[in-house]
């Protein structure tokens, strides 16, 4: 149940993303919830290994590579899912960082539930 919650907010996340940025296009809010379920996926799968990969890059600019990790999915789930796209790569990394703090916000405030 946890986990469905997480994913509707993940969806919320990206409409909310994708209304506030002018470079990212999105469908329906059915395809925001396919970019959640597609986002989640990559970042369980094939986001550690790239972190794993470029663990030296990452020391040397204190974490600050990782953002580039987060904007290289967003641009694989661009490439992956119909209805949705971002128009270039600083789209994605800013798009990456809007949707981490949006997501913040919204588990805060579903968390906050009585």
């Amino acid at each position: 149940m946890e986990f469905l919650l997480r994913l509707i907010i993940s969806a919320l996340a990206v409409l909310m993303t994708a209304f506030l940025l002018p470079g990212v296009d999105l469908k329906s809010g059915w395809t925001a919830l396919v970019v959640a379920t597609v986002l989640s996926v990559l970042n369980a799968i094939i986001k550690p290994v790239l972190v794993f990969l470029t663990i030296p890059i990452t020391l040397v600019t204190f974490g600050v590579f990782l953002l580039f990790i987060n904007a290289f999915i967003i641009m694989l789930v661009d490439r992956i899912v119909p209805g949705f796209s971002v128009h270039s790569f600083w789209t994605a990394f800013l798009f990456s960082i809007i949707l981490s703090l949006t997501m913040s916000l919204l588990e805060r405030l579903a968390k906050r539930q009585p």
